[in-house]
């Protein structure tokens, strides 16, 4: 196997899965498939909810993509899939430890609050579980960046119904007040 290719392979893949994730979160899950996914934003009764089969959908791929990698014949193409195999599982793991473990408390992980960027990463997605449209942030490891731009375009919102605009530094370090206003 050569790391000079499938570690960066499997570092896109990860990578890619959260971007792929938010897609089906946002335009799948609470569509067409909100008969499924819904039991995940209601009460969870037992161990296990409907929306947990949704969780483990891109696992066969990630299987067949790294037995590939193990028993094909040696080729770049073998690395790239092996390591879209390994990006794909690394980012299920992650997943599961961090939403079904820290978010949801499913898994005994709450040492893991200690890293300020999880704890970001929790904040994000009670904000989409106490949102009444169940809307954004719809992506996990990058909900936080989500919700900073849905925060910014709210606040961009609220100032031109206010007609105000943001305020920017002039030449002289001053701020600008919109109209005249100080």
């Amino acid at each position: 196997m050569h790391a000079l290719v499938f570690v960066p392979t499997a570092l896109a893949a990860a990578l890619a899965m959260d971007l792929w994730a938010a897609f089906l979160h946002g335009r799948v899950w609470h569509r067409s498939l909100w008969f499924v996914h819904a039991s995940h934003h209601e009460a969870r009764r037992g161990r296990f909810e409907a929306n947990d089969v949704l969780s483990v959908t891109h696992a066969p791929f990630a299987i067949a993509f790294i037995l590939y990698g193990c028993l094909a014949e040696p080729t770049v193409m073998r690395e790239v899939v092996f390591g879209t195999g390994l990006g794909m599982t690394l980012f299920g793991l992650a997943y599961l430890i961090v939403h079904d473990g820290l978010v949801h408390h499913r898994l005994p992980v709450r040492i893991l609050l200690r890293s300020r960027y999880l704890r970001t990463v929790v904040r994000a997605h009670l904000v989409h579980h106490t949102g009444l449209s169940g809307g954004p942030p719809y992506g996990f490891f990058l909900g936080p960046l989500e919700l900073r731009r849905a925060e910014r375009s709210l606040a961009q919102k609220s100032d031109d119904a206010r007609g105000t605009t943001h305020s920017r530094s002039t030449s002289r370090g001053q701020r600008r007040v919109p109209n005249g206003q100080r």
